[in-house]
């Protein structure tokens, strides 16, 4: 992630850009917007870097944000959007599919799963796009966690289906444990079943993503955050999470959300 905003550095000069997390690793975003207001900003914008717009996107930084405010009443900060299913990723793995010989092949793509169905379903556009990209055939998501269907369920319909060869792209930003468990898995699937697996890898910190990244920090700065609140679980309810509608900010698994609850507010 340093790496990536390092790369956007020379494209934004006049701008400080730091780089912040929400949970399991240091430092906090909360801790980044309390240093760039010590090196004299007053306007700041909050990018979140992500592709799906889960609930992180929607609650926890926009938590972040309400609650740097709180603390920097003469401060603006402002809200980003999530760098979503657009051009510049589908472009970026479409072509990693490609170099890998995986064009023309059945394709899975996995994703990390989320409660929120509106970004599940955009993980599936992102798929769909991956597939019309690279000529495949067929085309189905797994996701790491928390939905349907899991990573080995969603490799062994390719095996139920007859697919002896299959390209598999994973729809994160950065690598770590989720990608690492993934591959674990597929290399258990490959072993059992006899199917052969391409493997296209991640995004990782590549230059094709600093325009967007530009875009999105652009956007902000006009305050045109473009979060989808069309099909949101927490604006109308779905079925067992009718709870989420209207429900307070940050609540979810970051670092904000978790000071809160050790405070008991």
């Amino acid at each position: 992630m340093q790496s990536l905003a390092d790369l956007v550095s020379p494209l934004l000069p006049s701008v400080a850009i730091e780089v912040g997390f929400l949970e399991m690793t240091e430092p906090s975003a909360a801790v980044v917007i309390d240093r760039l207001v010590e090196r004299g900003c007053r306007s700041i914008s909050v990018l979140p870097l992500v592709l799906l717009g889960a609930g992180h996107a929607k609650s926890d930084v926009p938590a972040v944000i309400l609650d740097g405010r709180r603390r920097h009443p003469g401060v603006q900060l402002r809200f980003g959007s999530p760098l979503g299913v657009s051009r510049q990723p589908v472009e970026l793995l479409g072509k990693a599919v490609v170099a890998a010989g995986g064009a023309g092949l059945p394709l899975l793509m996995v994703s990390r799963g989320t409660s929120d169905p509106d970004a599940n379903a955009d993980a599936h556009k992102a798929a769909r796009l991956l597939a019309e990209w690279t000529g495949a055939p067929f085309v189905h998501v797994g996701f790491s966690g928390v939905t349907w269907p899991s990573v080995p369920e969603a490799a062994d319909t390719f095996a139920r289906l007859g697919y002896t060869r299959l390209a598999v792209v994973w729809w994160y930003l950065c690598h770590g444990r989720l990608i690492e468990q993934g591959r674990t898995e597929l290399s258990g699937f490959e072993s059992r079943s006899g199917v052969d697996i391409v493997d296209a890898g991640h995004l990782g910190p590549h230059p094709g993503l600093v325009p967007l990244i530009v875009e999105r920090y652009h956007e902000s700065c006009h305050a045109q955050p473009l979060v989808n609140c069309d099909t949101c679980a927490y604006r109308a309810p779905w079925p067992g999470r009718e709870e989420r509608v209207g429900q307070a900010l940050g609540v979810g698994h970051s670092q904000l959300a978790a000071e809160h609850l050790s405070h008991r507010h």
